[in-house]
């Protein structure tokens, strides 16, 4: 329509068509339009085609404005034709894992009815030492965590019939549990606020020069954590391994490489045996210390001061294994850095990067304290 327009408006004795330049004002013509004569349209053959090359340079049309409405109706179109963003998939619901599962409740359910019962087992005991099989099994092939695992066992047990709700709960009410329980609380304490780690690193500044004093430090800082922290894993995992990792990398000893053997292998030696030592020292240090105290209980061996009396009977033993083991490690299984100049050094910037002792350290540091001296001065 607007080529239309543009060539019908013209004189009666000019059929010429003219250009009209979008640069150019309609104003700024000498001949204005004619409005008088009324548009007329020519057959093709009087009147020039747009489609030739002189007009198509002659005509340059007038630049159409957009439509808004029509502009965002396209614009909201090609959105709709945009990908949906991705987002990122809700994890798999964590539930048993399905084999161990099976593996673990097919044995209990094997021994207790497709092997036959022996004549002095009665039904019951026999009963109980199915779920106890499928109980430990299930703990070394964790089909579900520890704990879910364990009172999944001791549900099916009073679900059975197989022993009472009181029987079943009555090892809950024993001093003894609970004081693993809280231990083991002190256990992750001194991991979560990094109180081991900064112990252990600062006998490794003040004893690190040589890799004998080394081991040494190592040694004295296990045996100062051990009576609250009964495990020998958490100490090890925790504290000690990421120290001696970062001691041995810097020194080029790696582990499972012939390197291991310049300072790491000793090291890892040392405190693997330290730690047995310092388990044996203290009724505390180990939870299979205070399960030995309640069997002898349920013998009838009473312990007076079990703590203590403990102590006592442990200490010569394991106080000349700690002073000794790192000594005779360093003659038969020798490291090949016999110094460590830079270990003090390293130490020292550790713990300026720790900063000065937080509060929560010093809290963990009371709860040790008075933890450790009510276990001392009381009989259980």
């Amino acid at each position: 329509m607007e080529s239309l327009a543009l060539h019908c408006s013209f004189t009666t004795t000019t059929t010429t068509p003219f250009s009209l330049n979008p640069g150019i004002s309609l104003h700024s013509r000498s001949k204005p339009i004619s409005r008088s004569s009324p548009p007329s349209i020519f057959p093709p053959s009087s009147f020039p085609s747009l489609r030739s090359p002189l007009n198509s340079l002659l005509f340059s049309p007038l630049p159409k404005r957009r439509n808004p409405l029509l502009f965002l109706t396209r614009a909201t179109s090609q959105n709709d034709k945009d990908p949906p963003p991705q987002t990122t998939p809700p994890p798999p619901p964590q539930g048993a894992k399905l084999l161990p599962f099976l593996i673990s409740i097919s044995i209990g359910l094997i021994v207790r009815f497709l092997i036959p019962i022996p004549v002095e087992v009665t039904l019951q005991a026999w009963q109980l030492f199915a779920i106890f099989l499928s109980t430990i099994t299930g703990l070394v092939l964790s089909p579900l965590p520890v704990g879910a695992w364990a009172f999944l066992g001791l549900t099916t047990s009073i679900v059975t019939g197989t022993l009472p709700f009181t029987t079943a709960f009555g090892a809950f009410t024993n001093e003894v549990i609970w004081l693993i329980v809280i231990s083991f609380f002190f256990a992750r304490g001194f991991v979560k606020t990094g109180l081991g780690d900064r112990i252990a690193t600062y006998f490794v500044k003040w004893l690190g020069k040589s890799t004998l004093g080394l081991s040494y430090g190592l040694t004295l800082s296990e045996a100062l954590i051990a009576p609250a922290m009964p495990s020998t894993t958490a100490r090890a995992g925790g504290v000690f391994v990421p120290i001696i990792k970062s001691l041995s990398l810097s020194a080029g000893s790696r582990p499972g490489d012939p390197s291991s053997r310049k300072l790491g292998s000793y090291l890892v030696q040392s405190q693997f045996q330290a730690s047995t030592n310092s388990s044996a020292l203290f009724l505390t240090a180990s939870a299979q210390n205070l399960l030995c105290l309640k069997l002898a209980e349920e013998l009838g061996i009473i312990i007076l001061n079990p703590w203590v009396s403990w102590f006592k009977a442990a200490s010569l033993p394991a106080l000349v294994s700690l002073l000794l083991t790192p000594l005779i490690l360093y003659k038969f299984y020798p490291p090949e850095i016999k110094d460590t100049p830079d270990a003090p050094a390293m130490a020292a910037k550790k713990l300026e990067q720790m900063g000065p002792v937080t509060k929560n350290e010093w809290i963990m540091v009371g709860a040790m304290l008075l933890a450790v001296t009510l276990w001392v001065c009381g009989s259980a």
